[in-house]
């Protein structure tokens, strides 16, 4: 059975991978992401300090990308929400275009509004959520 650090080591190559694929492909994946719309955004590590760019799926709300923190419904939110959270200062890497944009956590009528126009998009949202006790967190990012 492997151990939680060949997950993580595992899970770092996978990233790195689709990070490469995107940035030498105008943005275009192959694998479970083809056709997903695809941001990468880099973040300060809340405690480390090191910047890490992730990549992430999204929707957008106006010129502002939105994104979900989602970790697949497990009980903790992912790394990328609590660096945000920390440091609200993030590059936003689309297809066509890299700009630095502020993040927030969308809250009340806010937040549901576009919770459900990602799930509607993205089905596997919702059941995320009914995976976890935890109300997952909706991130706004705005451009500065």
């Amino acid at each position: 059975m492997p151990n939680l650090e060949d997950f993580n080591n595992d899970f770092a190559a996978f990233n790195q991978a689709l990070i490469d694929e995107f940035r030498n492909d105008d943005g275009k994946v192959t694998g479970m992401f083809a056709g997903a719309p695809l941001v990468l955004i880099t973040t300060t590590g809340a405690k480390s300090g090191r910047r890490r760019t992730t990549p992430i799926v999204y929707t957008t709300d106006g010129d502002r990308i939105v994104i979900i923190a989602s970790k697949g419904g497990a009980p903790t939110s992912p790394d990328w929400y609590h660096n945000l959270v920390a440091h609200p200062e993030v590059t936003v890497e689309l297809p066509t275009e890299t700009f630095e944009a502020r993040a927030r956590v969308a809250e009340g009528p806010e937040r549901e509004r576009l919770w459900r126009a990602q799930a509607a998009l993205m089905p596997n949202f919702d059941e995320y959520q009914k995976a976890t006790t935890r109300k997952i967190p909706v991130v706004v990012l705005e451009r500065v």
